[in-house]
C-alpha cells in the first residue's frame, strides 16, 4: 500500500483563509488540471454526487445512513457517458459562501464544474438534488443543454406543478413550456 504525506511546513498560517484540504490539495489540483489535457469529453455529460469511503477524522467527513458507504467524503463530479471524470469538486463543510440570493450551493457548484465545456453546446444529466429551472436557464445561456429530474418544490416551478396542486391519475401526463425549458410529469402507476 502506498501512502502520501504532506509536507506540514505549507500549513497556512493561523491569519490566512483555512483550506481544509491544505495536505493534499496540490495533488487534488494536478488531478483537476491533467483531466482536460489529456481527454476530451463525449457529448453527454453528468453532474453527481459521490461517497468515498473514509474512516479518518476530518470535519468535512459526511454520515449518510441510507448508503451502504455510510462514513465517507462526498465529491461532486462532472463525468462523460464512459464514466471519465473530467472535473470534481470536494464538499468541505457548508458553502454558504458560494449561494447568493441569485443561487443555490448546488448551482454554484454545477456552474463551477461546467465553465470548461461552456460554449461546447455538451448535454448535461443531473438528479433532483441539483435540478433546477434556474439552473436550466443559465445553463441554455452558457449553450449547455440540461436534463433532469426536478423537486416539484422547486422555486421557479410552473405554479399548477406543486404537490398540493397536482393531481394526477393513473396515466395521466402534464407539460409545460416556457421558452427553451419543457416541464413534463407524468404518473405511470
Amino acid at each position: 500500500m502506498q501512502t502520501i504525506h504532506a509536507d506540514n511546513s505549507r500549513r497556512p498560517d493561523p491569519g490566512e483563509e483555512y483550506d481544509r484540504l491544505w495536505k493534499i490539495r496540490t495533488v487534488f489540483d494536478t488531478l483537476n488540471q491533467a483531466y482536460p489535457k489529456f481527454y476530451n469529453p463525449s457529448e453527454h455529460l453528468a453532474v453527481d454526487k459521490v461517497i468515498v469511503k473514509f474512516q479518518g477524522r476530518v470535519i468535512f467527513r459526511q454520515y449518510i445512513p441510507n448508503k451502504r458507504k455510510c462514513f465517507g467524503i462526498k465529491i461532486y463530479k462532472l463525468f462523460d457517458e464512459s464514466g471519465y471524470t473530467y472535473d470534481m469538486k470536494v464538499l468541505l463543510g457548508r458553502d454558504s459562501r458560494s449561494a447568493t440570493d441569485d443561487m443555490t450551493a448546488t448551482h454554484a457548484t454545477v456552474r463551477h464544474l461546467t465553465c470548461r465545456v461552456e460554449g461546447l453546446r455538451h448535454k448535461l444529466f443531473m438528479d433532483n438534488f441539483f435540478s433546477s429551472p434556474r439552473l436550466s436557464d443559465d445553463l441554455l445561456r452558457r449553450k449547455i443543454h440540461s436534463c433532469g429530474t426536478v423537486r416539484l418544490n422547486r422555486k421557479d416551478m410552473p405554479s399548477d406543478f406543486q404537490p398540493k396542486k397536482l393531481k394526477l391519475t393513473k396515466g395521466d401526463t402534464r407539460a409545460r413550456t416556457r421558452g427553451n425549458l419543457t416541464t413534463l410529469s407524468w404518473k405511470d402507476r
